[in-house]
């Protein structure tokens, strides 16, 4: 009986297996592998194994698509009736980003962050008074923020989105409800209606003095227009 180490030509296929031991049975030489070349194989196999599986993760990982908000086609507005008419007013300064996952949206999430020195409600001396220290207190609060939870589909092209925003140092559960307006299948960029219930002053502590909200007539309740379009971030 001899050893040495070769690659084993078997049925076209080369396996590598080291060392082999080479006997003669029935008066045919075989190859029968040692001890050491079994090991080598089933080390080879584990690391096989272990590839699929990172590859599948991977896979998994690459599923997900990543979109920055793009201001310039982008919408975040409200509304509150004063007196018998209705103030109008927007945030023109944002950012945020979402992480989209098609086939599992119920891991997809959103994050945002709008800049309250961007109010404009087209009166410049009332966006003054909203940023000052009496209202939204811009230096002590600059950001209103929204950070997603949990994500529902609720129809093939809608969902769900419920999570935490963050006003006036004042943080609360919120439930966002959005609508695809653009083709599933666009995946360079997307674009969402959004709506919630309409949110209520007191409830993040922005009120004016008891004077001052007594002559203003300002409803406490404020509704939410947003449409948020996003690119496919690099």
């Amino acid at each position: 009986m001899e050893i040495h180490g070769h690659v084993l030509e078997c049925g076209g296929l080369r396996r590598f297996w080291g060392a082999q031991k080479h006997c003669m049975l029935d008066g045919v030489k075989r190859c029968i592998p040692t001890t050491e070349a079994l090991v080598a194989m089933k080390t080879l196999l584990q690391f096989s194994a272990a590839s699929l599986v990172f590859a599948g993760l991977c896979s998994t990982a690459s599923a997900k698509e990543s979109y920055k908000f793009d201001p310039s086609g982008s919408t975040i507005g409200f509304s509150v009736h004063q007196f018998l008419g209705t103030t109008h007013g927007k945030f023109t300064r944002f950012s945020g980003r979402i992480e989209l996952d098609r086939e599992h949206p119920e891991n997809s999430s959103v994050t945002a962050q709008i800049d309250v020195r961007s109010i404009d409600t087209r009166i410049k001396k009332r966006d003054d008074h909203l940023r000052s220290a009496e209202f939204f207190n811009i230096e002590k609060f600059p950001y209103i923020t929204f950070k997603s939870r949990s994500v529902k589909r609720t129809g093939p092209q809608s969902g769900d989105i419920l999570g935490e925003l963050t006003m006036h140092g004042v943080t609360r559960p919120i439930t966002l409800h959005v609508k695809l307006l653009t083709p599933m299948n666009d995946t360079t960029r997307t674009r969402w209606a959004v709506s919630t219930d309409s949110i209520t002053r007191r409830d993040f502590n922005l009120m004016f003095s008891p004077a001052t909200e007594t002559v203003s007539g300002i409803s406490q309740t404020v509704a939410i227009n947003i449409e948020i379009e996003a690119k496919r971030a690099e």
